[in-house]
């Protein structure tokens, strides 16, 4: 079971305590823009998506969220997600939400630069990447922040939310890895 622990922070795999949460913030409007989900999210499908989580990282292309879980007040702030890539050995996708009231505290930043320097240091991970919305600049200097590369620019590559989106690719590796805890 990953569960992870910063100076603020635990991060523990997504469970029923967190659905109430995590369904809050994930039916904001700005949070789902750049996600995988609409603004419609319910509370069944939160308890799918806890049901199907993987035990650890899973195996390849399965998804397993974290929650972020501020230590001191027991709020959950959001979640990180990471993925096995199921065409390349040791590397991974990950992603990072959170909700309104935990953006611009550096809550990203501590709670994905823990997980990224896990998959390194514990998981033996190669390469971490990430998919960003070309329009994500706050995404941009938070993969940028933690050691993150851009790669390239897919322009209007992806179908998305009924429009042509442009995707930038992060990506970091494991001998460029340093620790990235504030």
């Amino acid at each position: 079971m990953l569960e992870l622990h910063t100076a603020r922070l635990d991060l523990q795999p997504l469970g029923t305590v967190h659905i109430p949460a995590f369904v809050v913030y994930r039916r904001d409007p700005d949070v789902a823009r750049y996600q995988g989900w609409e603004p419609t999210y319910t509370t069944a499908d939160a308890e799918r998506l806890v049901a199907s989580q993987p035990d650890g990282l899973g195996g390849p292309g399965e998804w397993l969220q974290v929650a972020i879980v501020e230590r001191d007040t027991g709020t959950v702030c959001g979640d990180c997600a990471v993925r096995l890539d199921d065409l390349q050995p040791h590397t991974a996708e990950v992603g990072v939400t959170l909700a309104p009231a935990a953006q611009g505290r550096g809550i990203a930043r501590e709670a994905l630069g823990a997980l990224v320097d896990w998959l390194f240091a514990e998981a033996g991970l190669h390469r971490v990447f990430a998919h960003a919305d070309d329009r994500n600049a706050t995404v941009h200097r938070l993969l940028e922040h933690l050691g993150f590369r851009l790669e390239g620019r897919l322009v209007d590559a992806d179908w998305y939310k009924h429009e042509w989106t442009t995707l930038r690719i992060y990506a970091r590796l494991a001998p460029e890895s340093r620790p990235t805890r504030d």
